[in-house]
Parts: structure tokens; C-alpha cells; sequence
């Protein structure tokens, strides 16, 4: 994606997250007809929120710092889907049935930020170990302790964001799929590991409002 595609597919793709959850709680906020394409793509929607103390930054080099903000929920699929739908359904799931966190409340909109991930680029790894961190999403399939099958995945922007090494990285997201009995080497080298990479748009709620407003 060129540089121009992608800003705009920004404002596109997250005013209409920002404006599905918002006509979720108020009819008064209508969802505008999406103004971009709707091609097939695995996607996630992410929400954070900011911490208590913080405002949104208004510099454009710190518009999307993370170190602001908490995860407030965080839904997605790995099967292709259109755009227009994949986006009003996940939008609202990630909002409101992450079971992770309590559902977003109205009053929490103003302090939100959304953020959309397309996934590409996916390619089976050698080992638990072929894949970079600040490039890669990482999605693992493993067997239990009690013999079931789970699955787990962190986003390309996870690790890079709480400073971990690919062990580190893998043990958490073990333990994200449900493994609780002590992770050895041999545990490691039993995972059956997908890499994939991100295109990410990211924006906050007062960038909303001021799309909105033209």
C-alpha cells in the first residue's frame, strides 16, 4: 500500500469502528456508508484506553505512543472476511464481549482509541523461533498437558510493546492459549507456529471527532 492509500484508509477504516460503536449506544450517532472498498482480509479491531492522568497527544509524532493508553479490548479472525462486515461485527465484539475486560461504557468513548489491523503476508515457520520481533505477528497452535488443542496470537506490535525476547513471547502466549503446567524446551519445540505481518491504523477519538465535523 502506497503512503496516500494508507492514511486515508485510516480515517476510512477507523471512523467507521468509531462510528458503529457510537451508534451502538446512541441512534443520534448514525454510521456513515463506508467509503472504502470492501476486499477480504483476516483482521482484528483493537480498542485502548487512556490511563488515568493522560490526555490524548496532540503532536502528530505522538498522536498513536502507546505508553498513554491500556488495552481495553481486542477481537479479530484469521478467515478472510469483507471489510464493510468484518469491521462492524469486531468493532463491536472487541468493545463489548472480550472476555478480558468489562464491555466499553458510553462515557468511556472520549478517552478511546481504535485501531485496525490487516493481516498479510502469512508463511508457516521452521520452528518456534523463525520469526522477527517488530515484524512479525506470531499465531501458535499446541496440545495441552490434558491433550486439547488451543490456539493463541499476539499482534506484530505485542512484543515490541512489552520489551520481550521470542521466549518470553512464546511462554506468554502459551499461557494466553491455556497451558499451565511448566513450559520446557521440549513444550517450545512441539508448537506448530504461523508468521504473519500487519498493515495497523490507528486513531483517537478527537481525530474522530474532527473527521466528523467536516
Amino acid at each position: 500500500m502506497s503512503a496516500t492509500t494508507t492514511t486515508a484508509l485510516s480515517a476510512d477504516l477507523c471512523r467507521y469502528c468509531f462510528d458503529t460503536l457510537s451508534n451502538h449506544f446512541s441512534s443520534r450517532h448514525p454510521v456513515a456508508p463506508p467509503s472504502f472498498g470492501n476486499e477480504s482480509y483476516p483482521l482484528f479491531v483493537t480498542w485502548n484506553m487512556l490511563n488515568k492522568g493522560h490526555s490524548h497527544p496532540t503532536s502528530s509524532e505522538d498522536a498513536h505512543s502507546e505508553h498513554s493508553y491500556a488495552l481495553r479490548g481486542c477481537i479479530g479472525t484469521f478467515s478472510a472476511r469483507p471489510l464493510h462486515d468484518g469491521l462492524a461485527e469486531f468493532s463491536l465484539r472487541s468493545a463489548l464481549k472480550d472476555r478480558r475486560f468489562s464491555p466499553i461504557s458510553e462515557k468511556e468513548l472520549p478517552h478511546l482509541t481504535c485501531g485496525v489491523s490487516l493481516l498479510i503476508n502469512f508463511e508457516d515457520a521452521a520452528d518456534y523461533l523463525d520469526w522477527e520481533i517488530g515484524v512479525h505477528g506470531i499465531w501458535i497452535e499446541f496440545v495441552t498437558e490434558g491433550g486439547y488443542k488451543e490456539t493463541a496470537t499476539y499482534l506484530p506490535e505485542v512484543m515490541p510493546e512489552q520489551g520481550w525476547t521470542k521466549i518470553e513471547a512464546i511462554d506468554s502466549l502459551l499461557r494466553k492459549g491455556g497451558y499451565r503446567a511448566k513450559i520446557t524446551e521440549e513444550v517450545r519445540s512441539n508448537i506448530k507456529l504461523t508468521r504473519y505481518q500487519s498493515v495497523k491504523f490507528r486513531m483517537t477519538h478527537p481525530e474522530y471527532l474532527r473527521l466528523r465535523a467536516k
